[in-house]
């Protein structure tokens, strides 16, 4: 994000006194042309810092305290936000004013000083195996396109990927024969990710069964792996729909989401015994610190520890 001030492109329009709104419009600008960031995270930091200027209501940036701040992060939570969406806001808020202060809008970025992300954090909620089983199960032939949405749960479980990623595979990404896909994350990052022989069997079904019949409507195959019942990619936005409709055909909590199951992947794999490492490359998760928050989640295999070699387990 601090790269070099001399490749900074300072808009025009913008000056020291410019409005909130203005500012926010100049880094999310910087961001996708200077940065080069993913569209969702940029759209992303929209998002957050447009209800920053919400909040703001015309009162000046570089006037406000860290107790200022501080009463934003409590407006956040006021707003019956979820902890790890307050996080993100505040991460967003911090490379915010990072920006100013790199254009001289600001003399320091009192930022920094609010409180940890680990202050909003909340171990992240997991399916049980069994809920994974009922809910990977759940479309069936009575279902327009099952195949299909078997397939997407499948994935989903099975390599941990974002729906966003999910969403974005083509045909040449996916190698069934090899057992493996190639997911671009976020930044564009790549990363191979490994298929389970359900995963696979499931695909295949599709690819097989389905799949022509959805690129029939259109006049050209589109490419990618997932499609709508119109013929064009599968929206993210249809994933989380899909998923939720089946959800609760099951009974699993409704709140559940494709993050829902990013968690359950990565909680299963760790209960199982795989490597920390080894989870963090396949979720593509730049720090190991974002993956240790798995390592509290599920405690069954630290109890089984506990009971055969403390002297009073």
């Amino acid at each position: 994000m601090a790269g070099s001030r001399r490749k900074l492109v300072r808009p025009q329009a913008v000056s020291a006194r410019s409005t909130g709104r203005v500012w926010v419009d100049a880094f999310v600008e910087y961001s996708s042309g200077e940065c080069h960031l993913a569209g969702n995270t940029v759209a992303a930091y929209r998002r957050d810092l447009v209800r920053f200027t919400t909040w703001l209501a015309g009162r000046s940036i570089p006037g406000l305290s860290i107790r200022d701040l501080a009463d934003y992060a409590a407006w956040l939570h006021a707003q019956k936000l979820a902890p790890a969406s307050i996080a993100r806001h505040i991460v967003s808020l911090r490379l915010f004013f990072r920006y100013l202060q790199l254009e001289g809008a600001l003399d320091e970025n009192r930022a920094e000083l609010l409180g940890s992300q680990k202050l909003w954090e909340r171990v992240p909620k997991v399916l049980s195996p069994e809920q994974v089983d009922r809910l990977l199960e759940s479309p069936t032939a009575r279902d327009r396109w099952w195949r299909r949405d078997r397939a997407l749960l499948e994935l989903l479980y099975a390599t941990g990927c974002r729906a966003s990623e999910l969403s974005g595979l083509t045909l040449p990404d996916v190698h069934l024969d090899q057992g493996h896909c190639l997911c671009r994350g976020k930044g564009d990052k790549q990363r191979v990710v490994l298929l389970g022989d359900r995963a696979v069997d499931a695909a295949l079904a599709y690819l097989d069964q389905e799949r022509p019949a959805l690129v029939a409507r259109r006049r050209s195959d589109p490419g990618w792996l997932l499609l709508s019942c119109r013929g064009r990619r599968l929206r993210r936005e249809r994933i989380w729909e899909l998923l939720k409709r089946y959800a609760r055909r099951v009974g699993v909590p409704e709140e559940v989401s494709p993050h829902t199951l990013r968690h359950s992947f990565a909680t299963h794999m760790l209960a199982g015994g795989a490597d920390l490492r080894q989870v963090q490359e396949m979720l593509g998760h730049a720090s190991i610190a974002t993956t240790q928050i798995y390592t509290h989640v599920d405690t069954s295999r630290l109890k089984a520890i506990h009971r055969r070699f403390h002297p009073r387990g």
